[in-house]
């Protein structure tokens, strides 16, 4: 009789499966009965580690956070910039790469979001994982020293979508244009550098009646 293989092993299984058609193919269009052929488990397998469909997608977009988000994106930029500037600049150079390829698959959680509506529970949990992107943004943000960094973080992932809107279409450069255009995000979000005088130097302010505010003659 052939070896009866662990639940965990089952589980697994039944969660890549269903990875692998959900990237490719969105929500609708994949039924249970087709995650559960392919897998080759039994139904009561698949039921008994996932009770309905929903709860097979919200593991899948938790996966999908851990091994896109984190495990790709995130831990591609720590390692590509040397500091805090430049990782979050090698967001896009991670994301050339990742248009690149022949598996390229757009966003998962925009792409569910849009296919499910934001009031369903999965639209919800799609929401929730974009967030936990703009908080690595903000952290990575706040590293670099930046300022407002709820808006900037905000602005820079409207550039991470944009690109992979236009990646979708065909734009293989779609990350190297927004590359650009962060980096004018990033010089706008600057903190303002301020001129502190030396010990003893007197730096008049326009309009305090010194020499700045008046040129039509020498100083009394």
């Amino acid at each position: 009789m052939p070896a009866v293989r662990p639940p965990a092993q089952a589980r697994e299984r039944i969660l890549e499966t269903a990875y692998e058609l959900f990237s490719r193919r969105g929500i609708r269009a994949v039924g249970v009965d087709e995650v559960i052929a392919r897998s080759r488990v039994a139904k009561a397998t698949l039921y008994r580690n996932f009770p309905s469909k929903d709860t097979l997608v919200l593991a899948f977009l938790e996966r999908r956070e851990e091994r896109w988000t984190r495990g790709y994106v995130e831990a591609g930029a720590r390692r590509l910039g040397a500091d805090p500037e430049e990782r979050l600049l090698a967001v896009f150079d991670v994301f050339d790469e990742w248009f690149r390829r022949p598996d390229f698959d757009a966003c998962t959680f925009v792409n569910v979001l849009l296919e499910m509506g934001w009031e369903h529970p999965l639209g919800k949990a799609s929401i929730a994982h974009l967030e936990n992107i703009r908080a690595i943004l903000r952290s990575l943000a706040e590293e670099a020293g930046l300022r407002d960094t709820e808006n900037f973080a905000r602005s820079w992932h409207i550039l991470m979508k944009g690109s992979i809107i236009s990646a979708a279409e065909g734009d293989k450069e779609a990350a190297r244009r927004a590359q650009e255009m962060a980096r004018m995000l990033i010089e706008r979000h600057r903190p303002v550098e301020r001129h502190r005088p030396a010990d003893g130097e007197d730096v008049p302010v326009a309009g305090d009646g010194g020499p700045a505010a008046c040129d039509d003659g020498p100083a009394v």
